[in-house]
């Protein structure tokens, strides 16, 4: 499907790099398409979830559904409020999930083919010597699978996860922008993700 003619010029350059992103996997366009909706996504979520670490993570993750969902856009409405209802989405499964959390948590790759992400899995708070083995030899495992991740990869999701650095510290420390930090980061969790699935001791 074409844009109309009578569309407006954000419209049409949005409707150019969707082309771009989706028919020739361009990454260019995928980073520019999220810093150029970056901060709006990100004050929306922050509305809702009161929290800026976990509004970051939702940002990214919102563009990850998008961009995996990219070849379902058709450009009857606007980009925008096709990205902002993937959003807000997202947040009403964050909040949801948020109900049956306990604490503490920690970070877990998970079998989860819709968001193919880092989620946060609830652990007691009181474990057995033999359950803390176990945990820690799970922690083992995943950083065993982070290694086989190609080396631009593997540094990224060992200084998000693993460092707990800020995507601004990383861009930094990388020299590369924000958008595209977060567009190789999103790879780099569907890497992983496809690395876990296959590894039957996770």
């Amino acid at each position: 499907m074409e844009i109309s003619v009578s569309a407006s010029a954000k419209a049409k350059r949005d409707y150019e790099l969707i082309c771009k992103a989706r028919e020739k996997g361009d990454q260019k366009a995928y980073a520019e398409l999220m810093e150029l909706y970056r901060e709006p996504i990100y004050y929306m979520i922050l509305k809702m979830i009161k929290s800026t670490t976990d509004a970051d993570d939702l940002t990214i993750e919102s563009f990850g559904k998008a961009f995996k969902s990219i070849d379902k856009y058709t450009p009857e409405y606007a980009f925008s409020t096709w990205l902002f209802r993937i959003a807000t989405n997202n947040c009403v499964d964050f909040l949801r999930k948020k109900k049956n959390r306990i604490s503490p948590v920690e970070a877990t790759f998970v079998n989860n083919p819709e968001q193919e992400m880092l989620e946060f899995n609830a652990i007691s708070e009181t474990l057995s010597p033999e359950e803390a083995i176990m945990e820690e030899q799970k922690r083992q495992l995943l950083r065993d699978v982070v290694q086989k991740l190609k080396p631009h990869y593997k540094e990224l999701i060992e200084k998000r996860y693993f460092e707990e650095k800020s995507y601004e510290e990383i861009s930094q420390e990388l020299n590369i922008p924000i958008g595209t930090v977060k567009a190789k980061l999103f790879r780099a969790r569907e890497f992983l993700y496809n690395l876990v699935k296959n590894n039957s001791d996770l």
